[in-house]
């Protein structure tokens, strides 16, 4: 009697959680689960998945090896850790179990890595500090999104079990950000290098020069920061780097495993300059500056001789504050150069790149004249460019010029999404979240060696761009899709299962504070299910 007594206000119990359910609308809260394994962009090479899943306790330590990069690496795992969790997470070089960093020779390539999960803890193996740094990337989107939060969140923080083994497609995974249209602080820079490194970007180009602003300091011609920075699209007040702003985002990039491709576009794009200094000028007269979105109508002088010693002074300068190995001249819509000075100009000036020990990289206007041996060619075309342009480009690849793919009309991050779109520019199209996505570099321009593509890079023009939640807004999420492009493997790349991984980022870009755009192709909300 007593036992079926208790078995009655048991289902009496039940009775009112579930009458309370009906209620209310609410649900029982499902047990806790983790992120499969495969649900990460960009796409792992390989996953296996199997086992108990590990548990970040109280308890947890991260530890490291006895490598200064290691350690770096686990104190920025534990920095994004420590908020959201409410837990010590102490770095160390002691003990066993817990998370594991560790260097250890293997096939891992310069960036690869492997990360095994069990329910004793999580390894992260890779050769080189880099693909340790690109493996917690992956462990931090395989934990709960509030992971990212910056106070203290419910948990549990699970990790799946079982195994990836991953390695990059391409060595050349860029973004670049336009701070000449508008300028963008060294703060805001910061941010979006952390968003970058989220998805395993390696490249951060910087268009530093332009008509509209000249943003970096040269000593040797002051006026360009001083004067060429003075203004931005719209007249605002613009701004520029110190050599200390700049090398504090060469600093920070560099922490976070980007490397910082510097762009001093020319002999077009060049008011700014030509502003600021008179004898830039073939006639010697001195243009007003100039705000607004109209391109083509500048020109370095070609014929004089002051033209290439202004160019030797900044490539100088700008070489020695980046440790990187390439630097952008730029090349493109030079509309009011001639041919002839074209080509004269790009012979004179890919010659002083290289005597300050880097690697050219141009638009890829620059195969209309001679690349240097090593050069790289950003492709910046549309699918409808003319067979014409479109050859040039192909025979320079086949000559043994590197490409870096950035067809405007997939991955120029600053076209609108659609017409209603409130920033952004249409001349190349609407690039929506799909469009950006479906389609392969390594096929893009028929007769293309494989081995010439070098990778992918998403620009992101700031004509209509001011503030970092513009950034936001044009970047996610466009950008996570061309990281894939970049990294995963051609046979990985599936629209209908990446819309479903790329939904489910959605509240981990909240967490964040992204603003992003919810573009009706994606399934937001559905779990990416």
């Amino acid at each position: 009697m007593r036992q079926h007594r208790r078995t009655l206000r048991l289902l009496g119990s039940l009775l009112l959680v579930v009458m309370a359910a009906s209620v209310t609308g609410a649900a029982p809260a499902p047990a806790a689960s983790p992120t499969p394994l495969d649900r990460v962009i960009p796409a792992p090479a390989s996953v296996a998945a199997g086992g108990s899943p590990y548990r970040i306790t109280r308890g947890t330590h991260i530890r490291v090896d006895g490598s200064r990069e290691t350690r770096s690496v686990g104190e920025y795992l534990a920095k994004i850790l420590r908020p959201s969790t409410g837990y010590r997470l102490p770095v160390t070089a002691q003990g066993a179990g817990g998370i594991r960093l560790r260097l250890a020779e293997g096939p891992f390539g310069a960036e690869g890595y492997r990360l095994d999960s069990g329910r004793g803890g999580v390894t992260v193996t890779a050769a080189r500090p880099a693909g340790l740094f690109h493996g917690v990337q992956t462990l931090r989107q395989l934990l709960p999104a509030a992971v990212e939060k910056d106070s203290v969140q419910p948990g549990p923080w699970l990790v799946a079990g079982g195994t990836i083994k991953d390695t990059p497609r391409y060595g050349w995974r860029g973004a670049m950000l336009d701070v000449s249209r508008h300028f963008f602080t060294v703060e805001q820079v910061k941010r979006y290098i952390d968003q970058l490194a989220l998805y395993k970007i390696n490249k951060l180009h910087l268009h530093l020069s332009d008509d509209q602003g000249w943003r970096i300091a040269i000593d040797s011609w002051p006026r360009l920061a001083t004067y060429g920075g003075s203004t931005e699209v719209g007249g605002g007040p613009g701004g520029f780097y110190t050599k200390a702003d700049y090398r504090e985002i060469v600093r920070y990039a560099s922490s976070r495993y980007l490397e910082v491709v510097p762009e001093i576009d020319m002999p077009g794009h060049t008011n700014a300059a030509l502003a600021s200094y008179a004898e830039l000028n073939c006639d010697g007269v001195a243009p007003p500056l100039y705000t607004g979105t109209e391109v083509g109508f500048s020109s370095l002088c070609a014929g004089k001789d002051i033209t290439y010693d202004f160019v030797d002074d900044v490539i100088r300068e700008l070489a020695a504050l980046t440790p990187g190995r390439y630097l952008h001249i730029g090349g493109d819509e030079a509309h009011s150069t001639s041919h002839e000075d074209y080509v004269k100009f790009m012979d004179r000036v890919q010659p002083i790149v290289a005597k300050y020990g880097k690697t050219v990289v141009g638009w890829h206007q620059l195969t209309g004249a001679t690349p240097a041996k090593g050069a790289l060619a950003q492709y910046w075309g549309l699918d409808g460019t003319s067979a014409e342009e479109k050859a040039r480009v192909v025979k320079a690849a086949q000559g043994g010029t590197g490409l870096i793919l950035s067809p405007a009309d997939r991955v120029y991050l600053d076209m609108k999404y659609t017409k209603e779109t409130p920033l952004g520019l249409s001349w190349a199209g609407y690039v929506e979240v799909k469009r950006s996505y479906d389609w392969d570099p390594g096929a893009y321009l028929p007769g293309v060696p494989g081995g010439a593509v070098r990778g992918v890079e998403a620009p992101m023009w700031s004509e209509t761009l001011e503030n970092s939640g513009h950034v936001d807004f044009m970047a996610f999420p466009r950008l996570p899709g061309v990281a894939e492009l970049g990294w995963s493997s051609a046979a990985s790349h599936d629209w209908e299962r990446y819309k479903g991984r790329l939904a489910v980022q959605a509240e981990r870009w909240d967490a964040l504070g992204i603003e992003w755009y919810r573009s009706p192709q994606v399934p937001w909300g559905a779990g990416g299910r």
